[in-house]
Protein backbone atom coordinates (compact mmCIF):
# COMPACT_ATOMS: atom_id res chain seq x y z
CA UNK A 1 0.00 0.00 0.00
CA UNK A 2 1.36 3.35 -1.13
CA UNK A 3 0.66 6.60 1.24
CA UNK A 4 1.05 10.00 -0.36
CA UNK A 5 1.95 12.74 1.93
CA UNK A 6 0.05 16.49 1.79
CA UNK A 7 2.07 18.57 -0.23
CA UNK A 8 4.46 20.87 1.86
CA UNK A 9 2.78 24.53 2.59
CA UNK A 10 4.14 27.01 -0.42
CA UNK A 11 4.62 29.57 1.96
CA UNK A 12 7.17 27.47 4.14
CA UNK A 13 8.06 26.19 1.00
CA UNK A 14 8.83 29.81 -0.03
CA UNK A 15 10.83 30.46 3.40
CA UNK A 16 12.48 26.97 3.15
CA UNK A 17 14.36 28.41 -0.09
CA UNK A 18 15.00 31.94 1.11
CA UNK A 19 17.28 30.22 3.49
CA UNK A 20 19.87 29.17 0.87
CA UNK A 21 22.01 31.60 -0.92
CA UNK A 22 22.89 31.32 -4.45
CA UNK A 23 24.64 32.45 -6.76
CA UNK A 24 23.30 34.50 -9.75
CA UNK A 25 23.27 34.16 -13.44
CA UNK A 26 22.06 35.06 -16.46
CA UNK A 27 21.65 32.47 -19.04
CA UNK A 28 21.67 33.38 -22.56
CA UNK A 29 21.33 31.69 -26.44
CA UNK A 30 20.75 32.88 -30.08
CA UNK A 31 17.39 32.67 -31.17
CA UNK A 32 18.49 33.47 -34.79
CA UNK A 33 20.61 36.42 -35.08
CA UNK A 34 18.53 37.82 -32.10
CA UNK A 35 19.99 37.51 -28.38
CA UNK A 36 17.80 36.48 -25.85
CA UNK A 37 18.00 35.38 -21.93
CA UNK A 38 16.91 35.45 -18.51
CA UNK A 39 17.93 35.54 -14.76
CA UNK A 40 18.67 31.99 -13.03
CA UNK A 41 19.45 30.99 -9.45
CA UNK A 42 19.27 27.32 -10.08
CA UNK A 43 22.90 26.75 -11.30
CA UNK A 44 25.27 23.97 -10.40
CA UNK A 45 28.43 22.71 -11.33
CA UNK A 46 28.11 18.81 -12.19
CA UNK A 47 31.39 17.47 -12.57
CA UNK A 48 34.57 18.96 -12.77
CA UNK A 49 35.94 15.70 -15.74
CA UNK A 50 34.49 16.23 -17.73
CA UNK A 51 33.32 19.71 -17.04
CA UNK A 52 29.31 19.38 -16.67
CA UNK A 53 26.93 22.59 -15.33
CA UNK A 54 23.08 22.45 -15.10
CA UNK A 55 20.30 25.34 -15.32
CA UNK A 56 17.46 25.24 -14.29
CA UNK A 57 14.12 27.03 -16.56
CA UNK A 58 10.49 27.57 -16.37
CA UNK A 59 8.72 25.79 -19.41
CA UNK A 60 6.32 29.24 -19.17
CA UNK A 61 9.25 31.65 -19.11
CA UNK A 62 9.57 33.91 -22.22
CA UNK A 63 13.12 32.66 -23.22
CA UNK A 64 12.01 28.60 -22.50
CA UNK A 65 11.69 27.69 -26.03
CA UNK A 66 14.87 29.52 -27.33
CA UNK A 67 17.16 27.61 -24.81
CA UNK A 68 15.37 24.50 -25.68
CA UNK A 69 15.85 24.91 -29.15
CA UNK A 70 19.64 25.92 -28.87
CA UNK A 71 22.77 23.44 -29.10
CA UNK A 72 24.62 25.83 -27.30
CA UNK A 73 24.11 28.39 -24.26
CA UNK A 74 26.05 31.12 -22.44
CA UNK A 75 26.03 31.03 -18.66
CA UNK A 76 27.10 34.81 -16.92
CA UNK A 77 27.82 34.55 -13.00
CA UNK A 78 27.09 38.08 -12.30
CA UNK A 79 28.95 40.20 -10.65
CA UNK A 80 28.21 42.61 -7.79
CA UNK A 81 28.21 45.94 -10.09
CA UNK A 82 25.11 44.47 -11.87
CA UNK A 83 22.14 44.80 -10.41
CA UNK A 84 21.22 46.78 -13.56
CA UNK A 85 21.54 43.55 -15.79
CA UNK A 86 20.11 41.41 -13.19
CA UNK A 87 17.13 43.91 -12.93
CA UNK A 88 16.87 43.91 -16.94
CA UNK A 89 16.83 39.94 -17.44
CA UNK A 90 14.42 39.67 -14.33
CA UNK A 91 12.21 41.46 -16.15
CA UNK A 92 9.64 40.76 -19.17
CA UNK A 93 11.17 43.54 -21.36
CA UNK A 94 11.33 43.05 -24.90
CA UNK A 95 15.34 43.97 -25.90
CA UNK A 96 17.00 43.00 -22.73
CA UNK A 97 20.31 43.68 -24.49
CA UNK A 98 19.50 46.93 -25.68
CA UNK A 99 21.37 48.53 -23.20
CA UNK A 100 23.71 45.51 -22.10
CA UNK A 101 27.46 45.04 -23.45
CA UNK A 102 28.29 42.08 -24.33
CA UNK A 103 29.88 39.72 -27.04
CA UNK A 104 29.38 36.45 -29.03
CA UNK A 105 31.48 33.67 -27.36
CA UNK A 106 33.31 31.24 -29.24
CA UNK A 107 30.56 29.07 -30.13
CA UNK A 108 27.91 32.12 -30.49
CA UNK A 109 26.49 32.43 -27.50
CA UNK A 110 26.02 35.95 -25.94
CA UNK A 111 28.56 36.35 -22.94
CA UNK A 112 27.98 39.36 -20.69
CA UNK A 113 30.40 42.09 -20.28
CA UNK A 114 30.94 42.95 -16.21
CA UNK A 115 30.77 39.41 -15.13
CA UNK A 116 32.47 37.76 -12.32
CA UNK A 117 32.82 34.21 -14.69
CA UNK A 118 30.76 33.42 -17.91
CA UNK A 119 31.16 29.98 -19.85
CA UNK A 120 29.66 29.20 -23.45
CA UNK A 121 28.05 25.24 -23.10
CA UNK A 122 26.81 22.23 -25.02
CA UNK A 123 23.45 20.85 -24.24
CA UNK A 124 23.72 17.01 -23.71
CA UNK A 125 20.48 16.77 -21.89
CA UNK A 126 17.61 17.85 -21.86
CA UNK A 127 15.22 16.58 -18.53
CA UNK A 128 11.71 17.35 -18.28
CA UNK A 129 10.89 18.15 -13.94
CA UNK A 130 7.39 19.29 -13.33
CA UNK A 131 7.23 22.89 -14.64
CA UNK A 132 10.93 23.57 -15.23
CA UNK A 133 13.09 22.17 -17.89
CA UNK A 134 16.80 21.24 -16.39
CA UNK A 135 19.58 21.76 -19.13
CA UNK A 136 22.62 19.44 -17.75
CA UNK A 137 25.25 21.05 -20.17
CA UNK A 138 29.38 20.03 -21.03
CA UNK A 139 31.13 23.23 -20.38
CA UNK A 140 33.03 24.19 -23.77
CA UNK A 141 34.98 27.51 -22.71
CA UNK A 142 35.00 29.06 -19.58
CA UNK A 143 36.64 32.48 -18.32
CA UNK A 144 37.18 34.36 -15.29
CA UNK A 145 37.44 38.26 -13.80
CA UNK A 146 38.43 39.68 -10.71
CA UNK A 147 35.55 41.12 -9.65
CA UNK A 148 33.30 39.70 -7.13
CA UNK A 149 30.04 37.63 -7.59
CA UNK A 150 26.66 38.62 -6.61
CA UNK A 151 24.67 36.25 -4.17
CA UNK A 152 21.07 36.19 -3.70
CA UNK A 153 19.52 35.20 -0.16
CA UNK A 154 16.44 35.83 1.54
CA UNK A 155 15.23 38.56 -1.23
CA UNK A 156 18.01 40.63 -1.47
CA UNK A 157 21.46 40.44 -3.32
CA UNK A 158 24.61 40.68 -1.65
CA UNK A 159 28.46 40.81 -1.94
CA UNK A 160 29.66 37.31 -2.72
CA UNK A 161 33.47 38.37 -2.38
CA UNK A 162 32.88 39.98 1.55
CA UNK A 163 31.83 36.82 2.75
CA UNK A 164 33.77 35.91 6.38
CA UNK A 165 35.24 32.69 6.93
CA UNK A 166 34.24 30.45 9.85
CA UNK A 167 36.26 29.07 12.63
Amino acid sequence: MTTTAPAPDITVMKQVNRQFVTGVTVVTAMDGDTPRGLAVNAFSSISLEPATVMVCVQCTSSTHDCLFRADHLAINILSTDQLDVVGTFASKAQDKFEQVEWERGPFGSPLIARSSARMEVQIRERLQASTHTVFICRVLHAEVDERSPMVYSAGKFFDGGALAPLG
